[in-house]
């Protein structure tokens, strides 16, 4: 059996990180559509050091936190794959240097519209050490946010009142490619991260669709200019991203200004996370990975690979959690739900049967992508294959996405 017939694909980030083993038919013409960065090595802890010591657009933390009173610092939440833990020590450290005391600190999980995090979601994402010295709150986007008047496009801003309550604010997050933003990290901290509801609306809703916004669109993109007039309103202060691998360890760093450190990220993580399709293929399988509890975005950027005539996209959704409580956009009962939701109708493009399969069951979550009816859920690779033997025999052309939620096919996306 060839490598590309039996392969492993990373599961279940946040519980373990570990592997699943799959392996299809020798005969079947299967291609594994793999990153172009993938591979890449993790960053040595000098590499760290370089990033903070010289951060793009900005003095490094230990001197731009110089007699400030009141600190924050933003992470996101379980719905991204960021290793925080392994980059907040320095960002601590710069803290320290610039004498800041433990008291003048505190953590804000910048959620936007998920669903609250626990004392468990931040202990994997933070580490022991934060959760035992400084206070962690989450961001309540419906109480408690500031205004700070309207956006140069007309959106009210308002956003978290105990971040603006802080004279030095700091974001940690990852560049990914997002289907809204074009690319994540930078100002998405602020804007959805510690923005009220309202302002969360009328960002994603009064300007999308719009022929600037969409996954790998970044320059030019009403959407993203909005988000970076919030940074600047909010008053951040510093940006961390990374790019991570998919042992999601930190591959690259990216600190200093909201908007110059992220375009210099971009560059990199437009080739890094970009991806060569495959066309016309009779089965397409989707892992969901790094947002495995945010399935809907696989289907958008996999889909398309499969026979204009129809075909079978397979999302493996390993993740205990389930789908992520999203309160702009997902259902809160039968046919009603926040303010984004609309029930689906139909399967994704080019879609003839679509599985999903789930060792951990979310019936509910699926209604992100089709009616239940049209879903047909299984539990284990073993059950999921012999569903698709038992359809194509011997013969069948298989794309596999190791990580659907993250990876982007730019020949594939349509022109501005």
């Amino acid at each position: 059996m060839s490598d590309t017939n039996k392969l492993t694909l990373p599961i279940l980030a946040w519980y373990g990180d570990t592997e699943l083993e799959i392996d299809l038919p020798e005969t079947w013409d299967v291609t594994v559509l793999r990153h172009r960065g993938d591979g890449t090595p993790a960053l040595d802890d000098a590499g760290f050091r370089k990033a903070f010591a010289n951060p793009i657009g900005t003095p490094p933390i230990r001197e731009g936190a110089k007699g400030k009173k009141e600190v924050c610092i933003l992470f996101d939440d379980m719905s991204r794959a960021t290793p925080s833990a392994d980059i907040i020590p320095y960002v601590l450290e710069e803290l320290a240097a610039a004498g800041i005391k433990d008291n003048q600190i505190r953590f804000i999980a910048a959620i936007g519209a998920h669903g609250s995090m626990n004392g468990i979601d931040f202990t994997k994402k933070l580490g022991k050490d934060v959760m035992a010295r400084f206070p962690v709150y989450n961001h309540n986007p419906y109480e408690n946010c500031t205004s700070v008047g309207p956006s140069p496009q007309g959106i009210p801003m308002q956003f978290n009142a105990e971040v603006m309550r802080c004279d030095y604010k700091i974001g940690i997050g990852a560049i990914v490619p997002h289907p809204f933003s074009g690319f994540g990290g930078g100002s998405k901290i602020i804007l959805p991260g510690v923005a009220s509801i309202t302002t969360i609306d009328l960002n994603h809703t009064r300007l999308f669709p719009h022929p600037t916004a969409g996954i790998g669109k970044y320059e030019g993109n009403v959407l993203k200019q909005d988000m970076n007039d919030a940074a600047r309103m909010a008053g951040l202060d510093v940006k961390v991203d990374c790019i991570y691998n998919f042992d999601r360890k930190v591959t690259h760093l990216f600190v200093g200004d909201v908007v110059d450190e992220h375009i210099e990220g971009v560059k990199v993580a437009r080739e890094y996370w970009a991806t060569d399709p495959a066309e016309d293929c009779d089965i397409v399988i989707a892992n969901c990975f790094s947002k495995a509890d945010e399935m809907l975005l696989a289907p958008a950027v996999t889909s398309p690979m499969l026979k204009k005539s129809g075909g079978d996209l397979v999302l493996l959704v390993i993740t205990p959690e389930g789908q992520i409580n999203h309160y702009w956009s997902r259902s809160f009962g039968t046919n009603i739900g926040g303010r984004a939701f609309r029930p689906k109708t139909q399967l994704p493009v080019n879609t003839k049967r679509l599985t999903v399969m789930q060792p951990y069951p979310d019936f509910v979550g699926a209604d992100w992508l089709a009616p239940y009816e049209m879903v047909n859920f299984t539990r284990s690779w073993p059950e999921t294959l012999e569903q698709l033997k038992a359809a194509y025999g011997q013969k069948a052309k298989v794309a596999i996405v190791p990580d659907g939620t993250v990876q982007y096919f730019p020949a594939m996306a349509p022109a501005c």
